[in-house]
């Protein structure tokens, strides 16, 4: 499958595609937990199958934003709980010395080989859509590594420190997702969330390279890379995300997804952007209906766009919100 065509040719339709980033909520249906199903790659295999099969509208199957994974390949600490996304804990790099003696892991390594394994059984299982793994940012996964709010200190103080760790983070994310790639993905949502928080320069100096970077070395017609940023100073990043020539981009809640259309090139799918706590989580499913509904309308015309959740959808989210996001999307093409 060119996956790229396809992408563009969906955002292209006259009929509004959608692709939530949804596969948490999964344990519902499941009746397992958090916990369960990030140590299992059956289990996820099923989840994307039995969410896949719980939402035919949805434009393909997304795995799991689990931003925990490839950090604690490299030796950090993660809570883990039965209802909640696991989290990392503590700071594994302070210094440069800590910088230099980070060794990058193999792929495999704690949970990653559970997660590639979980996409290959994932393609088996779901035959008539894409399938996209899921995977951090550099400079997320760097923050992760060295504290998210010590990086920024030490983006200032010690570039040199926060560069050393950053390339080690993009090879290793070079060969995870080429390890998605020879298990069949037809894509990959690289979430990068804490580069949002950046001004444009420093976005520019310690994340834009190393994505390019990962893009070049990973990105074909075959396989999509799905560049995600939910921060809230995207709408000044936007000329350099842009550049990224990524498949397409997916944003958060955070800001207007009219004004990014209005900025964006008409060749840059834009994905986005129901409030996934808010909404799919927190809402009513006519709350839901309606923010939907409005944003569809808000985006009407554009040839360029696929509506989403703003982020990934917490796994306690209701599953009546989320039908009703579909209902919408549904009622909307059918008018």
């Amino acid at each position: 499958m060119k996956i790229i065509d396809y992408i563009r040719s969906a955002a292209a339709a006259d009929k509004r595609s959608a692709m939530p980033v949804l596969s948490f909520p999964g344990v519902q249906k499941m009746n397992v937990t958090v916990r369960e199903l990030t140590a299992d790659s059956n289990l996820q295999a099923n989840a994307m199958k039995v969410v896949a099969d719980s939402t035919p509208d949805s434009l393909a199957s997304v795995s799991f934003m689990d931003l925990s994974v490839e950090a604690e390949a490299f030796g950090a600490c993660v809570r883990f709980s039965d209802d909640e996304v696991p989290t990392i804990t503590g700071q594994l790099v302070s210094d440069e010395d800590e910088a230099n003696a980070l060794e990058v892991p193999e792929v495999g390594a704690a949970r990653t080989g559970i997660c590639v394994e979980g996409i290959r059984l994932a393609k088996e299982k779901i035959t008539n859509r894409p399938v996209f793994a899921g995977c951090i940012g550099p400079y997320s996964l760097a923050g992760r590594l060295m504290d998210v709010t010590e990086i920024m200190y030490l983006c200032f103080d010690e570039p040199e420190t926060v560069e050393i760790v950053l390339n080690k983070a993009t090879e290793f994310l070079i060969n995870y997702i080429n390890a998605f790639k020879a298990a069949g993905a037809d894509g990959i949502v690289i979430a990068e969330p804490l580069a949002g928080l950046l001004s444009p320069a420093m976005n520019e100096e310690f994340s834009i390279p190393y994505m390019e970077k990962i893009i070049k070395a990973v990105q074909t017609e075959e396989f999509a890379v799905i560049y995600h940023n939910c921060g809230n100073s995207v709408n000044r990043q936007l000329d350099e995300i842009f550049g990224l020539n990524a498949a397409a981009y997916h944003f958060g809640n955070a800001v207007s997804m009219t004004e990014v259309l209005e900025n964006a090139p008409e060749d840059a799918v834009c994905m986005g952007n129901i409030d996934p706590a808010g909404q799919f989580a927190g809402g009513t499913p006519e709350s839901i209906y309606e923010d939907t509904m409005n944003l569809l309308k808000a985006c009407e015309g554009r040839k360029n766009f696929i509506i989403s959740s703003g982020c990934d959808i917490p796994p306690h989210a209701k599953w009546e919100n989320i039908d009703s996001f579909f209902k919408a999307v549904a009622d909307y093409n059918a008018k």
